[in-house]
C-alpha cells in the first residue's frame, strides 16, 4: 500500500515543480498532470517523483493535520 501526503507547490520550472511537505522540499515531474499547476497548489506525488493528482486546499490541510497527529503520536510512543 502506498500513502501519498499532499505536497505544496513552491516553485515551477517548465514540466518540473518544487514541492514542500513537513519542511522537506523535492523536485517532481509534472508530466502526469492534467491541466496547469499553480504556485500554492497541493499535489500527490508518486514515490518515483511524478506528481499525479491535484488535491483541494481544504482536503490537503485536513490530510496534513491528520498525518501530523499520527507522526506526533509515533514519536511519543
Amino acid at each position: 500500500m502506498c500513502m501519498a501526503i499532499p505536497s505544496r507547490v513552491v516553485a515551477l520550472a517548465g514540466e518540473m515543480a518544487t514541492v514542500e511537505c513537513f519542511g522537506e522540499r523535492r523536485d517532481v515531474s509534472l508530466m502526469l498532470m492534467d491541466g496547469g499547476v499553480a504556485l500554492g497548489d497541493y499535489l500527490l506525488v508518486q514515490a518515483g517523483g511524478f506528481a499525479y493528482e491535484r488535491v483541494e486546499y481544504a482536503s490537503a490541510l485536513e490530510a496534513l493535520r491528520i498525518f501530523s497527529e499520527v507522526i506526533g503520536q509515533a514519536e511519543t510512543a
